[in-house]
């Protein structure tokens, strides 16, 4: 019982499909890991990066917390983009939230839960950033949802603020970062149409860089 076998032979198995499908997978996989993709996505587990894009082992370099959020003192979260950015050389960062996530939610409440409540003020900010046009939908389904949307589109630019990801645009390497939503109920992925590819497409005031961008304009 204690080893939980179940899960073991589930692996076995898994294992044995794969190399039925491609015999050389997991020793090509041993030999390097060179991912085009960052995933930075919810800890809930219905919201599995690898499945929900069809991507194999190797694929997407993930990173997972509560809300998904890009935090500017999260060393965990940075030493990841950092290791994706820098080392593997992603092409792409993927910040992914989900509609119903329970993070956002607790945060849109006045409630007291504990440890996290020192994680969910980052999620709070944005509704009290934002408080007018959420005050305006009268729908409580919608209004969470545009809650969790509003939270995605403010991590995009979290990251986009980093010391990482401006060094890597300043050397000219190719980087996005995208804004993506799931729908749990209908197991889709919902493109929130925010996509950062460059330094000239966040405000002034961020850019690490900004002295030199206006001296060559």
């Amino acid at each position: 019982m204690k080893i939980l076998k179940h899960l073991f032979d589930n692996n076995r198995e898994w294992s044995e499909r794969i190399k039925a499908e491609d015999p050389a997978f997991f020793e090509k996989l041993s030999l390097q890991q060179a991912p085009e993709y960052l995933w930075i996505g919810c800890s809930d587990s219905r919201v599995p990066a690898n499945q929900l894009t069809g991507l194999l082992p190797g694929d997407v370099f993930v990173h997972r917390n509560v809300a998904n959020l890009v935090v500017h003192t999260d060393f965990n979260c940075l030493s990841v983009v950092q290791y994706a950015v820098e080392v593997l050389k992603v092409k792409h960062i993927i910040i992914c939230g989900h509609y119903g996530c329970g993070g956002v939610l607790a945060a849109m409440q006045n409630k007291e839960l504990g440890l996290i409540d020192n994680w969910l003020r980052n999620i709070k900010d944005i509704c009290h950033k934002h408080e007018e046009a959420l005050n305006a939908i009268e729908d409580q389904q919608t209004r969470e949802d545009y809650m969790c949307e509003l939270n995605v589109v403010e991590q995009v630019a979290n990251l986009c603020h980093t010391t990482i990801v401006q060094n890597a645009w300043k050397q000219g390497q190719p980087l996005s970062v995208h804004g993506w939503v799931y729908g749990i109920k209908d197991g889709r992925l919902h493109d929130l149409d925010v996509c950062v590819t460059g330094m000239d497409q966040i405000p002034d005031v961020y850019r690490i860089f900004r002295q030199r961008i206006l001296g060559e304009k």
